[in-house]
């Protein structure tokens, strides 16, 4: 959530919440009144292992700022100078939903010396690039018309190699290549004027239904092989240029294992793949082993690996000190000058919105704050109409962490939830924990955050510090729980450093590798 400042507004911006986001938002939305909501689900710019986001230059303030399908795509960037014009008016408006950029000169030249590589095989080898790095966790790169090249840390710190990070670029360049923005905005077109002369003719039949149905089918197989076709364009141009050919396919597989590690269960809901926008993973792993091996035999081309890992060597890692720290279950604010955790199970996402934990079960956890008259008793705040379905007879004013707050309990659809908000100054921060009607795990769980809530002692705020990659090499002798247990300030180490740096469960390590490990920096 990461500001010193809280919003003067009183409504809540909304939860992404791991397995099922658009369930709780919809629950939320109840629960606020609808009207009030401003969603962030769209901003929350993850890249998971079945895709990518690009942004559309034409859109008009930070607010719309999307993950999207629908990449900016013309037949040659340097030709429509309106389109370049528009992606140049949107580079600050790019850094600002992304957390601004992130400065850092050797990280720069290694990023620019890939996308040099790429330049001089792509058609337009006269094109200049500028390449922007965002201060974003987030996984994700894209592009624009006029050659701006975006790549988050977050991406960087998944990447092993200079030839992965190439990959990931070239297939964002391939999508511009294959012109595939303006075919899917064709094609949604078409389908929009079909579902309106459905609705009109059919009316609300079962043949209505699925003539929709087949509509949505379209665009969701249409988007998966644009998907393809990138990823096609991307290999072949990452094989021209003289890197690794199979570093898409190995890229793809360590965006897969970081979703796994995210995912509280580690299951996958494979109930949506059929109207996925992009194939799955497997599929796309092994479509791009194939188009790898026109190259010749894994081991072709170059990894550049010692270079790669020498640039991210020391590049900030997870939350800015200006967001607050996540420290396995517990989020800390140095500024803010607070700490909570969240009961084992947990998995926190710390945005600058607000923080959120899901865990099983369908419980889910959030906090934020904003700032509020000290003349306003925090009973008339719960009761003042930003919750819907409060019950009022069950507030009671409490002591949280040494603090004043009160607490009550709402309901909205199938949802109950527990509403916490404690008093600190002028400012009042508001923890909400939701769980299904049908859970008796609320009161517990509520119960477990607000015991640990507490405001820092000076000594702590000051010893926090951010967290960064560091590249050591494994010494004779040393396992890769050895290595992983060097890591601080994450939690289950050894399968973070498994994601990190590429290695399946039964992988080893040798005398003489390079590794990535998390640390203070």
């Amino acid at each position: 959530m990461g500001r010193t400042t809280f919003p003067s507004g009183i409504f809540w911006k909304g939860f992404v919440l791991g397995k099922r986001p658009m369930m709780w938002a919809a629950a939320l939305q109840r629960i606020e009144g609808l009207g009030r909501w401003r969603l962030w689900l769209s901003l929350s710019l993850v890249l998971t292992a079945a895709g990518c986001q690009s942004i559309d230059p034409s859109m008009g303030d930070a607010e719309a700022f999307t993950p999207s399908n629908r990449p900016v795509t013309v037949d040659n960037v340097t030709r429509d100078n309106r389109l370049a014009a528009l992606a140049r008016a949107q580079h600050p408006r790019i850094l600002n939903t992304y957390g601004g950029e992130y400065s850092n000169p050797k990280l720069e030249r290694m990023v620019a010396k890939v996308v040099g590589r790429l330049s001089v095989v792509s058609d337009n080898p006269n094109q200049t690039y500028r390449i922007t790095i965002l201060n974003s966790p987030n996984v994700n790169a894209f592009a624009l018309p006029g050659g701006y090249v975006y790549v988050t840390r977050g991406l960087l710190a998944l990447a092993n190699d200079s030839a992965e990070l190439a990959a990931v670029i070239a297939h964002e360049m391939g999508h511009i290549t294959a012109n595939h923005g303006l075919q899917r905005q064709q094609r949604e077109k078409e389908e929009q004027f079909a579902s309106k002369v459905v609705n009109t003719v059919l009316g609300d039949s079962a043949e209505a239904k699925a003539a929709l149905v087949r509509g949505k089918l379209r665009l969701a197989q249409f988007s998966r092989d644009q998907e393809l076709q990138a990823d096609a364009i991307g290999i072949q141009s990452i094989g021209k240029a003289g890197f690794d050919p199979y570093a898409a396919a190995r890229f793809l597989k360590s965006m897969q294992a970081y979703a796994d590690f995210r995912n509280v269960s580690g299951a996958t809901d494979t109930s949506l793949d059929f109207l996925a926008t992009h194939p799955n993973t497997p599929q796309r792993v092994t479509l791009a082993e194939q188009h790898a091996a026109a190259f010749g035999p894994p081991g072709t081309g170059t990894r550049d690996r010692d270079a790669f890992l020498e640039g991210i060597d020391g590049m900030l890692f997870g939350d800015k000190p200006e967001e607050g720290y996540v420290r396995g279950r517990t989020f800390l604010h140095p500024g803010l000058g607070i700490a909570f955790t969240v009961p084992q199970g947990f998995v926190i996402d710390n945005t600058a919105a607000a923080v959120t934990a899901t865990g099983a079960g369908d419980l889910a956890i959030r906090f934020d704050g904003l700032s509020l008259d000290p003349r306003t008793s925090l009973v008339d705040y719960l009761k003042s109409g930003w919750v819907s379905g409060l019950d009022k007879s069950s507030i009671h004013t409490a002591t949280v962490g040494g603090q004043e707050a009160a607490i009550g309990r709402a309901k909205a659809g199938n949802w109950q939830f527990d509403v916490t908000v404690i008093r600190s100054a002028d400012h009042v921060y508001r923890l909400l924990t939701a769980a299904p009607l049908s859970s008796n795990q609320l009161e517990p769980t509520a119960q477990a955050v607000r015991d640990s809530f507490r405001m820092l002692t000076p000594a702590e705020k000051a010893s926090l510090k951010p967290l960064v990659i560091r590249v050591v090499t494994a010494k004779p002798g040393e396992t890769v729980g050895m290595l992983a247990s060097m890591m601080h300030g994450v939690d289950r180490k050894l399968d973070l450093f498994r994601v990190l740096n590429g290695l399946g469960p039964g992988s080893t390590v040798s005398a003489g590798d390079k590794v990535k490990i998390v640390t203070e920096k």
